[in-house]
């Protein structure tokens, strides 16, 4: 069976390497270059998504984490696993009990993954890994596993993967209309942003509606002595402060946008995401300290008001010889890839 994959994106590329390793013929289709888009531009981690358990994505959590293992099994060259400090401060923020539950739970979801358990830190104990971090009523924090992943080089490697199976690669070539595949046996529309763009020339309404959520990051000019995730102050959202290339990688941001282009990130964004840091982490980062900033745009499923509560889920639109794939995330991107080419070959 003749297969058009187009967008070449880690779900694109995951969905295009699993049907070739299902028999089918598949070309890849990519406007710019493989991984070019929001792939590229993650918080450069897999992980099951310890907050999600607060919003009851607890099935979503479990596949992440098992998905997690697959990643590090498969490529350990890319990946590695990354311990990360969660602070709990007296009187501020989750509770400590509501941590440790979340982090137990997270264990238990993670089991047979390889993973060492979540741990309770005390004080003395943080401050002697990260001597920066504000101290005033830290109770402690606990230590808990996820992995970092160099995500650029990972999506390139399963595009290889897929090459190497007899998989055809098609770069520069931008799909506008799905009549220009009428070819093909069978269509796939892993565009992620601008999937709806490439639905809307079928007939018909979509059956999804997407949240296009900007994510941006930035890196200091700084060592990074221990991955943390923290709570952004007066708010329920948390950010991750984490190592990247002997500097520092502190994101992200979830800010709404009425289309699927990737603006960049704000100076708004990068002035919160600094301030976010310097409430935790001394000495305080400047502006000047700003190497790189860059930016994602999530193609989240309309799911919720707030785009911190929208699932990382996905779902799949069948209409005649084309699959429309909404949504996902990255670490989950070969399950979601299994299940696309599964479906589209029925």
């Amino acid at each position: 069976m003749r297969v058009a994959v187009v967008g070449a994106g880690i779900v694109g590329a995951c969905t295009a390497w699993a049907l070739v390793r299902k028999g089918a013929d598949v070309t890849l289709y990519e406007r710019k270059q493989p991984m070019a888009e929001t792939s590229r531009a993650s918080s450069k981690l897999l992980h099951g998504g310890l907050r999600y358990l607060e919003t009851g994505h607890v099935r979503l959590v479990g596949k992440s984490l098992q998905a997690r293992a697959t990643w590090l099994e498969q490529a350990p060259h890319l990946c590695e696993q990354l311990q990360l400090l969660l602070p709990v401060y007296r009187g501020v923020g989750r509770p400590r009990w509501a941590i440790g539950a979340g982090i137990r739970l997270y264990d238990m979801l993670a089991r047979g993954s390889g993973f060492p358990k979540g741990q309770w830190m005390s004080a003395s104990e943080v401050l002697a890994r990260q001597p920066g971090l504000a101290a005033d009523n830290l109770q402690g924090a606990y230590a808990f596993y996820d992995a970092k992943m160099d995500d650029e080089a990972l999506g390139q490697w399963v595009v290889e993967q897929f090459r190497a199976r007899g998989g055809q690669l098609d770069c520069g070539h931008e799909v506008q209309h799905l009549d220009a595949l009428a070819g093909f046996d069978r269509i796939v529309n892993a565009t992620g942003p601008w999937a709806l763009a490439l639905r809307q020339t079928q007939p018909g309404a979509p059956a999804y509606a997407l949240d296009w959520v900007r994510g941006s990051h930035i890196v200091l000019d700084r060592p990074c002595v221990a991955a943390m995730l923290l709570q952004v102050p007066n708010d329920k959202r948390i950010f991750f402060v984490l190592p990247r290339k002997g500097q520092t990688l502190v994101g992200t941001t979830e800010v709404r946008q009425e289309t699927p282009d990737n603006p960049g990130p704000s100076e708004a964004e990068i002035d919160y995401l600094l301030a976010a840091h310097n409430h935790y982490l001394g000495p305080p980062a400047q502006r000047s300290d700003v190497t790189e900033a860059f930016a994602g745009v999530r193609p989240l499923i309309r799911s919720a008001d707030n785009p911190t509560e929208a699932t990382r889920e996905w779902a799949f639109e069948r209409v005649g010889k084309v699959l429309h794939i909404y949504g996902g995330k990255w670490t989950t991107a070969q399950l979601q890839g299994e299940d696309a080419a599964t479906r589209i070959l029925q």
